[in-house]
């Protein structure tokens, strides 16, 4: 069985503290609808990065190397949900729910709200014929201190697997996608662009620190370039 510091007993005096990873979705008419905090963390999740250039095929030389943009970064990964000890502790949601709200969350994220719904609906029928689609809510991935990422959520597939007598789902397998929000999709005013930005300082003063471990290993001879 690979490692996992999520099975660590918390009984166990020198075992880590372990930071849940969360997706929040941030809205302004119901800021609490969409929280969802890892029970279990993912043992691994896939990060996809393709470089955003200038110059295309055949195009000038001299755009050959520039960038217009920070890369497309995608996001999958699997999730575990459960509710075996909700149940065990006779927790009323899971009891009346099973993992119903957990599900519903996620799934909110890409629903416009029914309330603008209707109200377009509404307008439209009042003949009011530009309709301005409703915005998703602001989502942030966050995943440790260093990796608090403004994305959408693009699709996801849920596999439920058990259910309990009233047929309400109590474990499913969720693989999530999402695409990361960058300054090139965000405005300057939106904190989202801000988030992306601290971001990238981040992993800015992580390589440097990385490529001076690798400097010292060249200088000392481990590595020949030459």
């Amino acid at each position: 069985m690979p490692y996992n510091p999520t099975h660590l007993s918390s009984d166990f005096p020198r075992s880590p503290k372990i930071l849940k990873g969360a997706i929040v979705a941030i809205d302004e008419y119901n800021p609490l609808a969409s929280v969802i905090v890892f029970q279990y963390n993912p043992e691994k999740m896939t990060r996809a990065l393709k470089a955003k250039t200038t110059g295309g095929e055949g195009g000038a030389r001299s755009e050959a190397l520039r960038l217009s943009g920070a890369p497309e970064e995608t996001i999958s990964l699997d999730v575990e949900i459960d509710a075996t000890d909700q149940l065990e502790m006779a927790d009323p949601s899971a009891v009346n729910m099973g993992i119903f709200p957990q599900l519903s969350a996620l799934e909110m994220i890409l629903y416009p709200k029914s309330s603008l719904v209707l109200s377009n609906a509404a307008s439209m029928k009042g003949g009011i014929l530009q309709i301005i689609p409703p915005e998703a809510p602001f989502t942030l991935f966050v995943w440790g201190q260093k990796r608090v990422l403004p994305v959408r959520l693009t699709d996801f597939s849920i596999t439920e697997e058990e259910f309990d007598p009233k047929l309400n789902p109590v474990r499913a397998s969720v693989k999530l996608s999402l695409r990361v929000l960058s300054y090139n999709d965000l405005p300057m005013e939106h904190i989202g662009y801000h988030l992306f930005i601290s971001h990238q300082i981040t992993k800015e003063i992580m390589a440097v620190q990385g490529s001076l471990n690798n400097l010292n290993a060249v200088l000392s001879g481990n590595v020949k370039i030459l």
